[in-house]
């Protein structure tokens, strides 16, 4: 296994690509792994983050026309933006995915799909087997099984992927609050995303923006 270890090894948004596979209902119909509606608000805040950051994102799907058009929490989030569709089961043996993921020039490879044991397992080991840097985000992604996602995990960490969620990717990019236009481009992300952090922070800027009532006499 190869170590993740000192501040090399954390991300960054100028060296990160984002690669989302297969966000689409024939697979979301069988992920048995997480809640659906887990996986679709995760994967939307993933490429939120993504974009808040100015990371590149290539989307793809697989036989578009049998297995549904990705979701539109995610193609919302690039209006425009081509959604290159395969044949081909893993990603990384399709030249136009690779191609797209090697222009951007970046190194730090992160991947989120459905289902884990397949089409984000099969190019996160080939990846990693041709020198990428290659982080999973688990909780973007899904399995038909809680058993399948797990292996899944297992599997590609001894192959030397890193695993992370969603939300710790974000504040891996941020990782310094003082860098106060990405914290203010990923706010409106955790308010709609991270669940009770987002509301919490409406919450503190509710109280922040509440006058204290003045004493009596």
């Amino acid at each position: 296994m190869t170590f993740r270890n000192g501040l090399a090894s954390l991300l960054r948004p100028e060296d990160s690509v984002l690669l989302l596979i297969d966000h689409q209902p024939y697979q979301l119909a069988n992920v048995n792994s997480h809640e659906p509606q887990m996986v679709i608000n995760n994967t939307a805040g993933l490429a939120k983050a993504a974009k808040a950051f100015g990371v590149p994102t290539i989307l793809t799907s697989v036989i578009v026309e049998r297995g549904g058009l990705l979701f539109p929490q995610i193609t919302d989030v690039f209006p425009g933006q081509e959604v290159i569709d395969r044949t081909f089961i893993n990603t990384w043996e399709d030249k136009k995915v690779v191609d797209a993921v090697k222009a951007t020039g970046r190194k730090q490879l992160v991947i989120a799909g459905l289902w884990t044991e397949v089409c984000v397992a099969m190019p996160t080991i080939q990846a990693l087997g041709e020198g990428w840097d290659v982080t999973v985000i688990t909780d973007a992604s899904g399995a038909v099984s809680v058993e399948a996602h797990q292996v899944a995990i297992q599997r590609m960490i001894a192959a030397g992927a890193n695993m992370m969620t969603w939300l710790a990717l974000a504040a891996e990019w941020q990782r310094d609050w003082a860098r106060a236009e990405q914290a203010a481009a990923l706010t409106p992300v955790i308010v709609q995303h991270a669940g009770g952090s987002g509301i919490a922070f409406l919450w503190e800027q509710q109280l922040l923006n509440t006058p204290v009532p003045a004493k009596a006499g």
